[in-house]
């Protein structure tokens, strides 16, 4: 019988994943951003001792040129495990996901790196819908071999840049009653509109975010821009207290939910591989919105006042007052202490 499942980050650890790949009988197709953890590493060179058909894609390189997964893919080769890079027509391949026995997969916000089992907010889908199932294999393959690949209207799964924008914004109007949002970034203006929109007829809309800090320099403007909008209409923005946020996760109505690698971006509507879920499993479902609850209650308001984003940005030492045109006065107090 076909089912759902979730992995909450870091409350439920990696053992799940280790343990499916412990236990795969003939095959393992992984496809991830940045891949680094010694006990998932480990558990992948294993499984290709045992004879079972592995096949991993990583991402290249980061925009900056950065290659983080070349000692991952120099272990891995050396294991006799096939390595590709990611599908090139994309500027990065941000979907994270695996594929065991072509019956069990796995769709997730984590990347395979120890901070992301231990230090963040993450979230992972276990599915075993067939067709659920068999897109992702129909991806890989597409990706792994460079063709085009597309899901079509009636897609079971949620794919950037096919879908993505299109369900996220569907999901939103949708909504009725209420709403949670965990996202590292808010940037997209459809998307931010379509929440600004939810609030507007009724919804009650939760935001959490990360502090503007965390993003690069050249998306900050549209970034605290978006944070600041969605607050001007009233809609409560948090960012967590002792955790990083790193997981994608919407809710709505308590009934529905998507999680996966989506950030609300245009860059991963539209130039990244991308892959998210839509569930209603009750199981699901009651843990997301336990976990909701408990994120909510151990975070606080961010500050998107001129001064708040004055010294988040400066006591970081990022950079970036300039380009947000922050009112002098509050320079003025933080530099003379008046």
């Amino acid at each position: 019988m076909s089912h759902r499942s979730i992995i909450v980050l870091p409350d439920d650890t990696g053992r799940e994943i280790i343990s499916a790949i412990e236990n795969a009988e003939k095959s393992i197709l992984i496809k991830m951003f940045l891949f680094s953890d010694p006990d998932l590493i480990n558990a992948v060179v294993a499984a290709k001792k045992r004879g079972i058909d592995v096949r991993v894609m990583l991402n290249p390189a980061r925009r900056n040129g950065e290659e983080e997964n070349e000692e991952t893919r120099k272990m891995l080769v050396e294991a006799g495990i096939e390595v590709r890079d990611s599908n090139p027509n994309f500027i990065l391949t941000h979907e994270k996901s695996m594929v065991v026995d072509e019956k069990l997969g796995f769709i997730k916000s984590l990347n395979w790196e120890t901070k992301n089992l231990t230090e963040t907010r993450d979230y992972a889908i276990i599915t075993s819908h067939h067709r659920e199932v068999e897109e992702i294999m129909l991806c890989f393959e597409a990706d792994w071999h460079r063709r085009s690949f597309d899901p079509g209207e009636n897609s079971y799964l949620i794919w950037c840049s096919n879908n993505g924008r299109t369900r996220i914004a569907n999901f939103i109007d949708d909504a009725k009653h209420s709403l949670f949002v965990q996202n590292e970034r808010f940037q997209d203006l459809v998307i931010i509109e379509r929440i600004v929109r939810a609030a507007s007829r009724g919804v009650k809309v939760h935001v959490m975010a990360r502090p503007p800090h965390t993003l690069k320099m050249d998306k900050l403007v549209e970034g605290v821009g978006g944070l600041r909008i969605m607050e001007d209409v009233g809609i409560k923005i948090h960012k967590l207290r002792h955790l990083k946020l790193h997981g994608k996760m919407l809710l709505a109505d308590g009934c529905r939910a998507i999680v996966g690698s989506i950030n609300l971006t245009p860059g991963s509507f539209d130039h990244r591989r991308e892959l998210a879920i839509e569930v209603n499993d009750d199981a699901v479902i009651e843990r997301l919105k336990e976990i909701a609850h408990y994120d909510w209650e151990n975070s606080h308001t961010l500050d998107l006042s001129d001064k708040g984003i004055f010294e988040d940005l400066e006591n970081h030492d990022v950079g970036g007052v300039d380009k947000l045109v922050l009112k002098d006065g509050e320079k003025k107090k933080k530099h003379h202490g008046n």
